[in-house]
């Protein structure tokens, strides 16, 4: 079987997709340049991996795995970025960590509707 889902690569996104797209590319771009202004090579990096996880989706990669992957690797920003900025946080940082609430929230919304329109998940488009 290959990588890619059983669903042809050219499948149409609804507007939740393209949320959940929009709210990556804001975290990931957010990241990279926290990242660079301030010289921190795993935040810098966290902002590629979100930008890697958007090249995933859009070539339809395991999607249920996709939005799991993606509510946990977000999920762990925060008490990472809690730790880390220990008393310095600053508006971008509550405006990052709001635009990737809405993320986690996004994510498990698709793969719950992915899960419920599929009966067991198996066998169906991804969605």
């Amino acid at each position: 079987m290959s990588q890619l889902s059983d669903a042809s690569a050219s499948e149409s996104r609804t507007a939740i997709h393209w949320l959940a797209v929009l709210l990556v590319v804001a975290t990931g771009a957010i990241h990279v340049y926290a990242g660079l202004v301030e010289g921190r090579i795993p935040v810098l990096l966290a902002g590629v991996g979100f930008f890697g996880g958007i090249g995933l989706f859009l070539v339809d990669f395991r999607r249920p795995l996709l939005y799991l992957a993606g509510v946990v690797y977000t999920a762990v920003q925060f008490p990472l970025w809690y730790v880390a900025k220990a008393g310095e946080f600053t508006a971008i940082g509550y405006v990052d960590k709001a635009v990737q609430v809405v993320l986690v929230v996004t994510l498990l919304y698709l793969y719950w509707r992915r899960r419920t329109t599929t009966g067991r998940g198996r066998g169906s488009p991804n969605v």
